[in-house]
């Protein structure tokens, strides 16, 4: 039983960690001002493009650097359409879900000649039973807490995304820091990605990140876009997924297909608890033209 339980402790930690670094990289964006549905095609490119630098390269340390730069890029064109063009900020998410699951089997195929998955790749090292990446989230998600909480830039985009119109007036470049918010949730989901590319499998496989960047999106909602809350969310989460794992080697007796419904029924579970609850940062969601005003 003892056994079990450090398992399950452990297998909490892993299985949370890349849902706390890409709802960590949401909140960034959402507590600017933008909505980012997007967290989980951003995730898949991350750990694509991880896995790929890292194959060629050998490197795990530069394929870490690829997936993070990957979701920037996919975060800074959402971005764009939502901050420049002022275009549907879910619609824009979920484009990008569509195109990441589509483009990342497609270059398997020309890279790869394979549409399910890439060869073994050099992965991150372990540290007393984890990957390195591992302990850099943690450390990230710490950082995030003091960074918006205790920095003059962390206050600016709070504020852009409760009161833009207030933030414009005293000076602050609500455009610039949006792009900064929106931005730094592409790199923070990217490294999610490859955690699971170069930190948990050494391999990226066909639509690996799984609904992560989904669930990511929910302990955001149930963290109440706050950090503290987030990290407490995505912990939950993860032991979830944790559980659900170990019941499956435990608990023959239930089909699998149900056991691997736990974590997405906690989610729902979750989310019913907080709904109309939680409420927002003010300005999420809401395109900010000055020139209207």
């Amino acid at each position: 039983m003892h056994t079990i339980i450090i398992s399950l402790i452990l297998a909490t930690l892993r299985q949370a960690a890349p849902i706390l670094i890409t709802a960590i990289g949401g909140m960034f964006s959402e507590v600017s001002g933008v909505v980012n549905i997007g967290l989980e095609g951003m995730m898949l490119m991350g750990a694509f493009a991880s896995a790929v630098v890292s194959y060629y390269t050998g490197s795990w340390v530069i394929g870490l650097i690829g997936g993070a730069v990957a979701g920037g890029i996919m975060a800074f064109i959402h971005g764009v359409i939502s901050i420049k063009y002022k275009g549907n900020q879910v619609v824009s998410g979920i484009a990008i879900n569509l195109f990441a699951s589509g483009f990342t089997v497609f270059m398997l195929r020309v890279l790869f000649q394979q549409s399910a998955n890439t060869p073994i790749v050099t992965g991150a090292p372990m540290l007393f039973g984890f990957s390195v990446i591992t302990y850099l989230i943690y450390i990230l998600a710490i950082w995030a807490n003091y960074f918006l909480y205790k920095t003059i830039t962390g206050l600016r985009i709070r504020a852009v995304g409760e009161y833009p119109l207030a933030a414009d007036t005293v000076g602050i470049d609500v455009y610039k820091i949006r792009y900064f918010g929106v931005t730094m949730s592409g790199v923070l989901a990217g490294i999610g990605g490859a955690y699971l590319a170069i930190g948990a499998l050494s391999q990226f496989t066909k639509e690996m990140s799984a609904g992560r960047g989904f669930i990511a999106l929910a302990a955001l909602v149930f963290g109440k876009w706050k950090p503290k809350g987030v990290i407490f969310a995505s912990l939950l989460f993860g032991f979830a997924d944790a559980a659900q794992t170990l019941m499956q080697q435990y608990v023959t007796f239930i089909p699998p297909q149900f056991i691997q419904m736990t974590p997405y029924i906690l989610t729902l579970l979750a989310l019913a608890g907080v709904v109309g609850k939680a409420v927002a940062p003010s300005a999420s969601g809401k395109p900010y033209d000055k020139n209207t005003i």
